[in-house]
C-alpha cells in the first residue's frame, strides 16, 4: 500500500532559486525577455529541482515555487475581486543580526471574491508531468486566513462587502473551488500555507490585531472555521496539509511562541491530515502542545531549519523525535525543515548545496526512526 501524505520525510515547498532564474525574472521585469522566454527558464529550473529532490531521497516533489515571486501573493492576486493596493505593509522581521524591514504592496478586496479559473493549474500540471512514478507530486497555496489577517476589516470594502460574513462565505466558495479543481487535475497532495495560525500564539501579534479592530482571542477559531469551510472541496484520495509559518524572509522571521494559544482548536478542530509546525529553535516552544494532537492526524516536526546553513546533527533529530512521542504517538510524526527554504525569490542564507545535504539528513534521519 502506498503510504499518503505527509511523508515520514517531507519538506514545506518553497526552495532556493537558481541565480539563472533570478536573473531571467529581473530581465524580464524589465521588459529585456519575454514571457515566453521566462517561461522556458522557470521550465528548465523545475525540472532540474525535481531532480534534485529525487536525489535527496524525497517521496513527494514540489515545483519549488519557482514561478512566484511570493509564497502567498501571486496566488492571492489571481482571485477575483481582490488586487493590489497602493499602500504597502509594514512588517519586521528579526535574525541573529538585528532587524529588517518588509514592505510589499498591501492587498484590497474591492469586489465579490470569487475564483474565475483554477490558479496555478499550469504550474501543477508541469510538474506532475515531470516527477518520476513513486514520487507525489505537491501543490502549496495560501490559506484563506492570509486573505484577512494581514489588512482585517479596513482591507474589505464596506461598499462591496457590508455584511462581513458574505465575505467570508465567498472567500469559502472560493477556495472550495480552488481544491476541487485541482483535484480533478490529479493532485493528492495540496498544503494551506498560514502565518496566522502561527503569529496569534505571539503576544505582539495579539496586541496588533486588536489595534486594527479584530478580536485577538477567538481570531484563530475564525481562520480554522474558513480553513474548514475550503476544505469542503476537497475531492476522494486528497491529502491536504497545513504549515504554520511564524515569518520567513531573507533569514529572519516575525513572530515568536509556542502553539500552546492555539493548540486546543487548531489540533482538534481543523480538518487537515497533517500539520507542519516549527521547532527548529526556542522561539518555537516545547512539544507539550502536541497533547491534543487526535489520533489519525499526522505532525511534521520542522526540527532542521532553513535559515542558518549548519547542519543539524542527526542524534540530536532523533533525541528530539523521542521527545516530542512523549506527546503524541512516534508513529503519527514525520520529520521535515521547519519552513521553506526560500518563501520569498530572494531566498534565505544559505546555498543550494546546503539545501540538499539538509534534506539528505532528513530523510536518513526519518529511515533511522521509522524504517524504509
Amino acid at each position: 500500500m502506498t503510504p499518503r501524505p505527509p511523508f515520514r520525510a517531507d519538506h514545506v515547498g518553497s526552495l532556493l532559486r537558481p541565480p539563472v532564474l533570478r536573473d531571467a525574472r529581473r530581465r524580464h521585469t524589465a521588459g529585456e525577455i519575454t514571457a515566453e522566454q521566462l517561461k522556458a527558464v522557470e521550465d528548465d529550473a523545475i525540472r532540474d529541482v525535481i531532480k534534485m529532490q529525487k536525489v535527496a531521497g524525497l517521496s513527494s516533489a514540489t515545483d519549488g515555487e519557482f514561478r512566484r515571486a511570493s509564497w502567498h501573493m501571486d496566488f492571492i492576486y489571481s482571485l477575483g475581486g481582490i488586487s493590489q493596493s497602493d499602500e504597502r505593509l509594514h512588517v519586521k522581521f528579526h535574525n541573529l543580526a538585528g532587524d529588517l524591514e518588509f514592505s510589499p504592496p498591501g492587498l484590497q478586496v474591492d469586489g465579490r471574491v470569487r475564483l474565475d479559473q483554477p490558479i496555478f493549474a499550469e504550474h501543477f500540471a508541469f510538474l506532475k508531468s515531470h516527477v518520476d512514478a513513486g514520487i507525489t507530486p505537491k501543490l502549496t497555496i495560501p490559506s484563506p486566513s492570509m486573505i484577512y489577517y494581514r489588512g482585517g476589516r479596513a482591507a474589505v470594502s464596506e461598499t462591496v462587502y457590508p455584511d462581513l460574513e458574505e465575505f467570508f462565505a465567498d472567500l469559502a466558495t472560493a477556495y472550495a473551488a480552488q481544491l476541487t479543481a485541482m483535484g480533478e487535475l490529479g493532485c493528492t497532495y495540496l498544503q494551506l500555507d498560514d502565518t496566522s495560525l502561527a503569529y496569534l500564539n505571539d503576544p505582539a501579534q495579539r496586541e496588533l490585531v486588536a489595534r486594527m479592530g479584530g478580536d485577538p482571542d477567538t481570531l484563530h477559531l475564525r481562520n480554522i472555521q474558513q480553513i474548514n469551510a475550503a476544505l469542503r472541496g476537497r475531492t476522494e484520495g486528497m491529502s491536504v496539509t497545513t504549515h504554520l509559518c511564524r515569518g520567513n524572509f531573507r533569514s529572519s522571521w516575525a513572530a515568536s511562541g509556542s502553539y500552546e494559544f492555539v493548540a486546543e482548536a487548531l489540533f482538534g478542530e481543523l480538518g487537515v491530515d497533517g500539520f507542519f509546525l516549527e521547532f527548529d529553535d526556542e522561539r518555537s516552544g516545547g512539544f507539550e502542545p502536541l497533547r491534543f494532537v487526535p489520533p489519525g492526524k499526522r505532525v511534521v516536526l520542522g526540527l532542521v531549519t532553513t535559515k542558518r546553513p549548519e547542519l543539524e546533527d542527526a542524534d540530536d533529530l532523533v533525541r528530539r523525535i523521542e521527545e516530542a512521542s512523549r506527546f503524541v504517538d512516534i508513529d503519527q510524526l514525520c520529520l521535515s525543515p521547519q519552513c521553506g527554504f526560500s518563501s520569498t525569490e530572494e531566498g534565505n542564507e544559505l546555498t543550494t548545496d546546503d539545501q540538499l545535504r539538509k534534506l539528505e539528513l532528513i530523510v536518513s534521519t526519518a529511515e533511522r526512526v521509522w524504517g524504509r
